[in-house]
């Protein structure tokens, strides 16, 4: 990623899971596995583990989001 896109990314709006899980007509949990693993979603919080619950906050900026739009209904 050039310097440029990753200053793109910063400022451009970023929609919370339940946001993008509303807009699409899709559960929180659909919205996560389909954005959690992608390079540029920021995320805050921890992973689990140990018998402990995830507790994991997704921002997905918009440029991402299109993209995987884009890209599922092609």
């Amino acid at each position: 990623m050039t310097h440029t896109n990753r200053n793109t990314t910063f400022t451009e709006r970023h929609f919370s899971v339940g946001t993008l899980a509303e807009l699409w007509s899709y559960s929180e949990d659909t919205i996560t596995r389909m954005f959690a693993e992608l390079p540029g979603v920021l995320k805050i919080g921890t992973p689990g583990g140990r018998g402990k619950r995830p507790r994991l906050t997704l921002r997905i900026p918009e440029s991402i989001a299109l993209k995987v739009y884009a890209d599922k209904t092609r």
